[in-house]
């Protein structure tokens, strides 16, 4: 395990030391839940993360929780086991792609070196964890946060 941070206390420990992280964690939405039962409403929030190593692995979790953090770190470990990797080829894609989920439609194109992520929303935070430095991406049809990642993850993995 590495660590990094500066060594502070006296008694030259680890105190104050954190563990270096495996995957790249951004959180694409957290939305609050309600239920209306015969007790009354129920309230639980709703998580959704995207991770990755940087190295052409990513993964999209979701998790709904009583609480803010437990969703978070719940929906962490539900991106952890669906991991998928994708296929890069000098910080791009290989050739345009196309992909569809529910109403959401992700165009994906490669780009030059130089160019940067051009993309909106869910789609940046995703290729960005993925480990793609030069890409194009637009998407047309729906604005939900979900969708657009998912897309995305479809438009990643449907190479041949």
């Amino acid at each position: 395990m590495a660590f990094e941070g500066k060594r502070n206390n006296r008694k030259g420990g680890r105190d104050n030391f954190k563990p270096k992280k495996e995957f790249k964690e951004e959180l694409l939405a957290i939305d609050r839940v309600t239920r209306v039962t015969a007790g009354g409403r129920q309230l639980r929030f709703r998580a959704v993360m995207v991770i990755g190593d940087g190295k052409g692995r990513v993964g999209l979790g979701t998790w709904k929780s009583w609480e803010v953090v437990d969703a978070i770190a719940k929906a962490i470990a539900d991106a952890k086991k669906n991991m998928i990797t994708v296929k890069m080829e000098e910080g791009t894609v290989p050739y345009n792609l196309t992909a569809k989920y529910k109403a959401a439609t992700v165009m994906v194109h490669p780009a030059s070196k130089g160019t940067g992520i051009i993309a909106g929303g869910s789609a940046r935070k995703v290729l960005a964890v993925a480990g793609y430095k030069d890409i194009l991406a637009k998407r047309y049809g729906s604005s939900n946060l979900l969708n657009n990642a998912k897309a995305t993850m479809k438009a990643l993995t449907s190479f041949k």
